[in-house]
């Protein structure tokens, strides 16, 4: 069959972790558990960073804006394959395989940002204490969000513009859970030259350049820490971005580490598995690591804990009267 960009009736064919149909029922609880889990999570975490005063600051401001991204993040993916499995069905047509690759890509790039804009917030905290107010004003944390979603927004058309240029042949194969960007390069009829260097260029760009400011910011958060005299001091310092690092390692260790240096291609079973690992694992402990690291965020969770539970009192008593 001669290629086509047949984009009215194409459909590609998603094959998923496994083939196996014995695996297909826990494959399907296991991610509808851990959809539910980091929806929630990154949920709550909006909700007590909303309703609680004292987190009306910029960390804090990035941190929910992070949650969102992370809830979009896997719903992009997520529910499509879950969709799959119940169904039974492996397909999806070649105008959800575009969109979802745009908004994966989307979301992606403003967590990448994030991170990166969140280093130089606590770089300001710890090497620049007075002027932090100054300089972590309203208007330069809002400014940091909207062109971190402004050049993810961006990029992820470029991109996609990018592909629709491309002609497939009807009823090819993705040797993935989603429609992951190279992957569905690997299957295009036509010449993929001009993609392919565009994309090492904006990955480089766009990767590079984030990742170069959390590295400075973390070398300079570092040596102002060791200029402090008292460990109790040094200890106050770090535990202010401990959360933080604790995240960027988990995001740049599973999708740089493992999935881009693999020796395999981003379709193996190393590749699969690393995908795994960012898409989803990763937005599902964000919160549990602020959660559990983060001294603010743990007595907003208790307060609203007791609030809920008065309430609840609040609601029984009157009933019974």
């Amino acid at each position: 069959m001669k290629p086509g960009n047949q984009t009215s009736t194409l459909e590609f064919l998603l094959l998923g972790l496994s083939q196996d149909p014995e695996h297909q029922p826990m494959l399907f609880g296991l991610f509808l558990l851990m959809f539910v889990v980091t929806v929630l999570g990154n949920l709550l975490i909006i909700l007590v960073v909303s309703i609680d005063s004292h987190l009306h600051t910029p960390m804090y401001f990035f941190l929910s804006n992070l949650s969102f991204s992370d809830i979009c993040f896997i719903t992009t993916t997520i529910p499509k394959m879950l969709v799959n499995i119940q169904t039974q069905s492996k397909s999806i047509t070649y105008a959800e395989c575009i969109t979802q690759m745009y908004f994966f890509m989307v979301f992606a790039g403003v967590d990448i940002f994030l991170l990166s804009v969140m280093a130089y917030d606590r770089f300001v905290a710890i090497c620049h204490p007075l002027h932090y107010p100054v300089i972590m004003n309203p208007h330069l944390s809002g400014l940091l969000v909207l062109v971190s979603w402004f050049i993810s927004f961006s990029y992820s058309l470029i991109q996609s513009l990018l592909m629709l240029r491309l002609s497939f042949c009807t009823n090819q194969i993705i040797k993935h859970f989603y429609c992951e960007h190279a992957t569905v390069l690997t299957i295009a009829c036509s010449n993929t030259l001009i993609n392919y260097i565009i994309l090492y260029i904006l990955i480089c760009a766009l990767g590079f350049v984030p990742f170069s400011g959390i590295i400075y910011s973390y070398f300079k958060i570092v040596s102002s820490i060791l200029r402090i005299p008292s460990t109790d001091g040094k200890y106050k310092a770090f535990s202010t971005c401990g959360s933080h690092l604790s995240v960027v390692s988990l995001f740049y260790g599973t999708g740089l580490g493992v999935y881009l240096s693999s020796d395999a291609s981003s379709s193996s079973e190393k590749g699969m598995v690393a995908s795994v690992m960012y898409t989803v694992v990763t937005p599902m402990l964000n919160p549990f690591i602020y959660s559990l690291r983060n001294k603010d965020i743990k007595k907003a969770l208790q307060a609203l804990r007791t609030i809920l539970f008065l309430g609840d009192k609040f609601t029984c008593f009157s009933i019974l009267r």
